[in-house]
């Protein structure tokens, strides 16, 4: 199985508009309402703001092929463009997914290795995500990658506040 990332260009925005909505409605959509996920999709990945999040300089998109086929992807922000915490040491992993064709392969750490040698060469001394408190498998695997809880703050699904634990993982070269 041959495993090819490649930074996102504005020429994949269409693409990136179309992958993102298919993972996160695979992963969500049977745990909230249509109208809520419809508005979220709608708010998240809409063209524009996609457009502005990859021209922002403080955010990398990266697609990931399995065998020539997009199989996942992976957004991470720096500093400025965290939604959260915005630490400069720090790593925001704000998207990781693998389609749902892909998943049970190993995937999930491939993705995971790219987010680290990604801080690793970027010198963080630490990286972090948002996750919704529902999502376990998620939560499992980001605990068997080192992460820990820290907090949590409040994520709107359409009309729906709910919470997302924040979990992090700390490098102890740093």
């Amino acid at each position: 199985m041959a495993l090819i990332f490649r930074e996102c260009v504005m020429d994949d925005l269409f693409t990136l508009r179309e992958l993102s909505c298919k993972t996160y409605s695979d992963t969500f959509g049977n745990m909230n309402t249509p109208s809520n996920m419809k508005a979220y999709l709608e708010q998240a990945y809409n063209i524009g703001k996609l457009r502005d999040e990859l021209s922002n300089s403080n955010s990398t998109f990266y697609f990931l092929y399995t065998d020539d086929k997009l199989s996942g992807y992976l957004k991470l922000n720096e500093y400025k463009a965290q939604t959260d915490i915005y630490d400069p040491q720090s790593l925001e992993i704000e998207r990781i997914y693998v389609t749902k064709e892909f998943q049970g392969k190993g995937l999930g750490s491939a993705l995971m290795k790219k987010v680290i040698d990604s801080a690793n060469i970027r010198k963080k001394s630490y990286v972090w995500l948002g996750v919704w408190e529902k999502n376990h498998k998620a939560i499992s695997f980001h605990k068997k990658n080192g992460f820990y809880v820290i907090g949590t703050h409040s994520f709107f699904m359409g009309e729906e506040e709910q919470t997302d634990f924040i979990m992090r993982k700390d490098f102890s070269n740093k």
